[in-house]
């Protein structure tokens, strides 16, 4: 599965090759892994930066009625700009990352996240990034 994981273009006989396999046997395992739904999806990769993308920030989200608190998520899943959501524990109720183009398109994000889910927001603007998208193997 780390094989895999590293290289999800991998075909089964270099995964083969790699983990001293037969094809066969691969195609088994791998096919079981995702009945099993421990590989729940194959993707590409994209450069942020290469698509204008170049500024990621964290946006943790307090609800102003916590009594809401769950309508966020479904209030901002069809912001392009936000990667990821998840629910936290915390001061905040929810952690956001984005990635936008400037510090004007965060602005105005941030401005959007507050108006549609009635939100306060507290950002941490990534000046690097040392490693992501770690397999968790």
């Amino acid at each position: 599965m780390a094989a895999l994981a590293r290289d999800g273009r991998a075909s089964y006989t270099e995964l083969a090759d790699r983990v001293g396999l037969s094809v066969s046997a691969v195609h088994q395992r791998v096919r079981r892994l995702e009945q099993r739904g421990l590989i729940t999806g194959y993707r590409a990769c994209l450069d942020a930066t290469g698509l204008g993308l170049g500024l990621t920030a964290f946006v943790a989200i307090t609800p102003l009625d916590v009594d809401r608190a769950e309508e966020a998520p479904v209030k901002l899943a069809h912001l392009a700009a936000i990667e990821a959501c998840h629910s936290v524990a915390g001061a905040e109720s929810y952690l956001l990352k984005v990635r936008v183009a400037s510090t004007q398109a965060l602005e105005d994000l941030l401005r959007e996240i507050r108006s549609l889910a009635g939100v306060s927001t507290r950002t941490t603007v990534v000046l690097s990034t040392v490693f992501e998208d770690r397999p968790p193997l």
